[in-house]
């Protein structure tokens, strides 16, 4: 019987890639978690031993805190977290449910340098269109929700992955870049194995709009429409990309939720014809 305090697996994939997603924290021990190297999407991993002293930092958020059964791991801290103000749930039958349930995976070995706590730096040129800002979405929003990105100039971005250990990404001769005829986005995508059917027909629409193959999605041209409007809108690079987190927001959630529904004049209380 499931816990009053538990969320199920088909749930908490409803609340993936959204602005209301919780926080997921990985509560497995050591042994589990090197015998399954991955990650809930949006997860990372911290040692439930020192729940004390970290539960004080989520006073006021919802969390899920997931270990492999959902048992006394996860049980345990979830309540830990409660008392420290949380509004906490655990993940029914943990990540071993999840699996059996055959939602994506993260694996550990796709973050970058192999470190699943979160707080990934990742490094690209300035003056994002679309790409730069779709790909940033993608990461705090399925992978690493506490990742700093940087912009700088195109020039420098390498230099300044190597001086700050930084990921560089979005720039030829990099793992993170595009790969033939997909764009860092489609790589991202593939990489991580986010294989949810609306985040690949969003990878269509934004490797239309990023590589002008308009052809690939109607909505291609859309995206290009307002990513470049949006460049204009901001000369602060990381204003435009919190501007554009909400966009890819609503284009995921029309990807996921609305494709079938149609608007019109008639069908929403117009009468007669437009002209």
């Amino acid at each position: 019987m499931a816990s009053f305090n538990s969320i199920s697996s088909e749930k908490l994939v409803r609340l993936l890639g959204t602005a209301k997603a919780p926080v997921i924290i990985d509560v497995r021990d050591d042994d589990d978690f090197a015998a399954d190297p991955h990650l809930v999407p949006g997860s990372f991993h911290r040692a439930h031993a020192g729940v004390q002293q970290w539960a004080e930092h989520y006073r006021g958020h919802n969390v899920v805190a997931l270990c492999r059964h959902g048992g006394k791991l996860s049980e345990g801290v979830a309540a830990w977290l409660r008392h420290a103000g949380a509004m906490a749930e655990t993940l029914e039958g943990g990540i071993d449910a999840w699996r059996e349930a055959e939602l994506p995976l993260v694996p550990v070995a796709s973050l970058p340098n192999a470190d699943p706590s979160g707080g990934s730096l990742w490094v690209t040129r300035s003056r994002p269109k679309i790409d730069r800002i779709a790909c940033p979405w993608l990461i705090r929003r399925f992978v690493d929700p506490r990742a700093t990105f940087l912009y700088v100039t195109a020039a420098e971005v390498e230099a300044v992955g190597e001086r700050f250990g930084a990921t560089p990404f979005d720039i030829e001769g990099v793992f993170w870049s595009h790969r033939g005829e997909d764009c860092t986005f489609d790589t991202m995508v593939k990489e991580f194995r986010l294989s949810f059917p609306a985040l690949e027909h969003v990878a269509r629409i934004v490797r239309g709009a990023d590589t002008d193959r308009h052809d690939l999605e109607p909505e291609a041209a859309g995206l290009l429409a307002v990513s470049l409007g949006l460049s204009r809108m901001y000369s602060d690079d990381l204003e435009q990309l919190e501007a554009g987190m909400t966009l890819y927001d609503a284009l995921y959630r029309w990807a996921r939720d609305a494709t079938q529904e149609k608007h019109d004049w008639v069908s929403h209380g117009g009468k007669g014809k437009r002209t």
